[in-house]
């Protein structure tokens, strides 16, 4: 089962004469049986949820991305209640940017620790950016997340290091189109230690197409690509890469089993 864990479908491009049914129906074509819409923000969070009631192959995620703290944060009681919309199946996109954003670190660690305590309570796992904070990445879930519900730690481009001491906490690490990039060397090399049952593949979707639609549009689709790379790199078949990370999604957001698909 070929799932898109992460995209953005709210923030999609369109060629002229497209527009979000025709995406989707292309992903569906390909293959990919599920996508999870992910929320970044106070602003965009109903159109997220808005997406994923009309469709039954799509979940959402809701809370405020680290750069996006600024905007407005999200309280607990707040994130709890949004977390029980029945096809909210994560808290997030949370966690720590230190490379765009080190001006706004305590306002983003105050957010991250909040998503992570909401989480722990509802239940629910946790979807998380982090770019050059990698101990205070690792600090805070050890501190206020929940090892049972746990998360993912997505579009991962850290080192081997933070990636076993995440999968230490019980925690996902999912690759998306950045692995197929030819400097992305390292990140290779993490993706083929990983095991197969922690790991889940992504598109980041409008973001991050990969090669052979690096510098166009990235649409859940080409979550395809992602998948038969990590595959070859792997030396295991596209069919077992796809299964397995299809079973670890729904085993990670175990809600999502709940949703019609």
């Amino acid at each position: 089962m070929l799932i898109d864990s992460h995209c953005h479908l709210d923030r999609l491009k369109f060629k002229e004469g497209e527009n979000l049914d025709d995406v989707l129906n292309h992903a569906r074509e390909r293959g990919v049986q599920k996508m999870l819409c992910v929320c970044i923000s106070t602003e965009n969070r109903e159109n997220v949820v808005a997406i994923a009631e009309q469709h039954d192959d799509i979940v959402a995620s809701v809370g405020v991305h680290p750069l996006d703290v600024e905007t407005g944060l999200a309280a607990q009681q707040q994130l709890r209640e949004w977390g029980a919309h029945p096809k909210v199946v994560a808290l997030g996109e949370t966690g720590l940017d230190y490379y765009y954003s080190k001006d706004q670190k305590n306002l983003q660690q105050q957010s991250f620790v909040d998503h992570l305590q909401a989480a722990a309570e509802v239940k629910l796992p946790v979807i998380v950016h982090t770019r050059d904070a990698r101990q205070d990445t690792i600090d805070l879930i050890k501190a206020h997340g929940d090892l049972d519900s746990a998360g993912v730690l997505h579009c991962f481009t850290e080192d081997w290091d933070m990636a076993s001491k995440a999968l230490d906490l019980n925690y996902y690490i999912s690759i998306s189109g950045i692995v197929t990039f030819r400097n992305a060397e390292a990140l290779r090399d993490v993706a083929k230690k990983i095991p197969l049952e922690r790991l889940l593949v992504e598109t980041d979707s409008p973001y991050l197409a990969p090669v052979p639609f690096r510098g166009k549009p990235n649409q859940p689709g080409y979550v395809k690509e992602v998948a038969e790379f990590v595959a070859e790199l792997r030396g295991i078949s596209y069919q077992e890469l796809a299964q397995a990370t299809g079973d670890n999604f729904h085993r990670l957001f175990s809600k999502a089993n709940d949703c019609a698909n």
